[in-house]
């Protein structure tokens, strides 16, 4: 009994003064019980085009909050703030439920990123919203709306994977970081570091003081190659079609503009975007999040004939004088070719074959050459893998070898497949970027240069971190003598009488360059011979016009394709001849 009671006075005594000796200094240790580190964002860096031009920046974003602790009357209150504005009141009644039994002086988010015209009204009404607060972040903007977005990119909310790689350490959950374009390439430098505030609060989660602070770190700033306004006319000689448009400086493999059509809005994925809208994107059959630009891979057509004649030039299969019989059919075995022209191009040598696209010609070289020799060229000119234009999920298209089918398929190559191959038929496949490569070879005296959209990058205060150089892959091995007969072959393709591609002809400057017409299915020569909106559209032929211009000092090189636009020479030429226009300012 002794025993007991002596416990049970100690046991008194210390309840008598922890409670009463020291209860004040626990009450505002009890009170003052947390740090809490809180986050400061910092700002994204801005996104500028070549001439300066602002095309990604940041705004502020409104943010509805309020003190659960302070709301007397949360049905009136919800009531009130739904008259004022658009606010979804079951969940805001489900949010305040769950704070109410958290952490009730803590302010929760009931929306983000109200209009203009409800934080108007809210803030007229103020004194008749009790708890209710306005938060301001910064939120990126896009100021064109779908402009470049391709280029551009768009944000989304980081995944646990990539915070799991260790390559978005000044990133957390929640965040939104680059998922394509400009925005993945630079994620890093355009993030930039996040400050924060060590706040001291008490056990219902009010902040009693600010002990310290430290300032987030404003992201980099980007300067992109691409021309606003070149990339605004080549969006717009897309609109409702499918299809990309590469334009580069042939000098040194700057990007002037990189359009894929159809196009999205990158301004969406920066609210919270609802499944439903988000199925509808990707399950769209128009595929508006695909860079065409860089992941569309087609058939070139006749396109592909710059480097059938380049490669007999090389290796000596015809000389530029020798003539072929074109009569407007090539038969090989029980097969038929057919020529695009009905009845043939009777005689023609190399120039006039490049000029006005003679398929039989091409035929009959393509099968001196081989199929492996093909190749081997076209690899050489850039084609069949990738350029190294570094905004993410780049496609290398495809350039067929004997070994390769024989790998793929398990059978040897036919003969009849090199003769499609030599008109850019059968497995060739190509991206316009590679396209746009292409024709700025043959011109820039044989040079290949990895394309880039980046001219500098700048952090804040103005410390260089990036500049934009020449990135040259070195000569493409092609004799300047051959190279310089192909381009005046394509010369002749604009400006020429009997050119295919006459519809880009300018008259202050001359343009240069090779029309295609790239069959997506092989149709009955009844079918193909059908008026043009006769067959389904997704049966009809691709559109390609490559050109650059001036030929004889090239400052724009441009690839047009339409999706199932039909010739090259009237769906793509008419395009590429109002980019060059405008880019070199010239009249028609």
């Amino acid at each position: 009994m002794l025993f007991v009671l002596v416990i049970f006075a100690i046991l008194v005594l210390r309840l008598w003064f922890l409670q009463i000796v020291s209860g004040s200094t626990y009450r505002i240790k009890s009170e003052h019980n947390r740090i809490r580190l809180q986050d400061i964002s910092p700002f994204r860096g801005m996104i500028l085009d070549r001439n300066g031009s602002v095309l990604v920046d940041n705004r502020p974003s409104y943010d509805l909050y309020v003190i659960p602790e302070e709301v007397q009357h949360r049905s009136q209150l919800l009531k009130r703030l739904s008259t004022l504005g658009d606010l979804d009141s079951e969940y805001a009644e489900r949010v305040l439920d769950k704070a109410a039994r958290g952490y009730p002086f803590k302010p929760v988010c009931l929306k983000r990123d109200i209009s203009r015209d409800e934080l108007a009204r809210i803030e007229t009404h103020r004194f008749d919203l009790p708890g209710i607060m306005i938060k301001v972040r910064p939120q990126r903007y896009y100021f064109y709306g779908g402009l470049a977005s391709h280029a551009l990119g768009y944000l989304g909310e980081i995944s646990e994977s990539q915070l799991m790689s260790g390559q978005f350490r000044d990133n957390k959950l929640g965040d939104l970081v680059g998922k394509t374009g400009v925005e993945w390439k630079w994620q890093a430098l355009l993030n930039g570091v996040r400050g924060g505030e060590q706040v001291e609060v008490d056990a219902e989660g009010r902040i009693i003081e600010v002990i310290s602070r430290r300032a987030p770190v404003s992201g980099a700033n980007i300067c992109l190659t691409i021309d606003k306004d070149l990339q605004a006319l080549a969006e717009k000689s897309l609109l409702g079609k499918h299809g990309a448009i590469v334009a580069i400086d042939p000098g040194n493999g700057a990007v002037l503009a990189l359009a894929s059509s159809p196009s999205y809005d990158p301004n969406l994925f920066i609210k919270k975007i609802d499944e439903k809208t988000w199925q509808n994107i990707v399950s769209s059959n128009d595929f508006p999040l695909q860079n065409r630009a860089l992941t569309g891979q087609y058939p070139p057509g006749s396109v592909f004939k710059i480097v059938i004649a380049l490669a007999a030039l090389e290796e000596g299969v015809i000389t530029p004088e020798e003539e072929i019989f074109c009569n407007g059919t090539f038969s090989l075995g029980n097969q038929s070719y057919r020529c695009w022209k009905k009845y043939g191009h009777g005689k023609a040598n190399l120039n006039r074959a490049l000029v006005e696209s003679c398929d039989i010609y091409f035929y009959n070289v393509g099968r001196r050459l081989g199929v492996d020799k093909i190749a081997r060229y076209a690899t050489r000119l850039g084609l069949g893998k990738k350029t190294g234009l570094d905004l993410s999920q780049e496609k290398g298209g495809l350039i067929p070898t004997s070994e390769w089918k024989l790998r793929r398929w398990g059978v040897p190559w036919q003969a009849g497949e090199t003769v499609s191959t030599s008109i850019g038929q059968s497995f060739v496949l190509v991206t316009p970027v590679q396209m746009a490569n292409l024709i700025s070879v043959v011109f820039n005296g044989g040079r290949s240069f990895t394309p880039q959209v980046t001219k500098w990058v700048r952090k804040t205060g103005g410390e260089n971190v990036f500049e934009f150089a020449p990135q040259s892959n070195g000569k493409v091995g092609i004799k300047q003598e051959h190279l310089d007969f192909v381009k005046k072959a394509l010369i002749g393709v604009v400006n020429q009488p009997r050119g295919t591609g006459s519809k880009a002809k300018l008259k202050e400057v001359t343009v240069a360059g090779k029309t295609g017409t790239a069959q997506v299915v092989a149709l009955p020569a009844g079918e193909r011979s059908k008026q043009e909106t006769a067959i389904p559209w997704k049966f009809r032929d691709h559109a390609w016009f490559v050109a650059i211009a001036p030929a004889d000092t090239p400052k724009i090189a441009v690839a047009v394709l339409v999706e199932h636009g039909g010739h090259g020479g009237s769906a793509a030429a008419p395009i590429a001849k109002e980019l060059i226009k405008a880019y070199l300012d010239v009249p028609s």
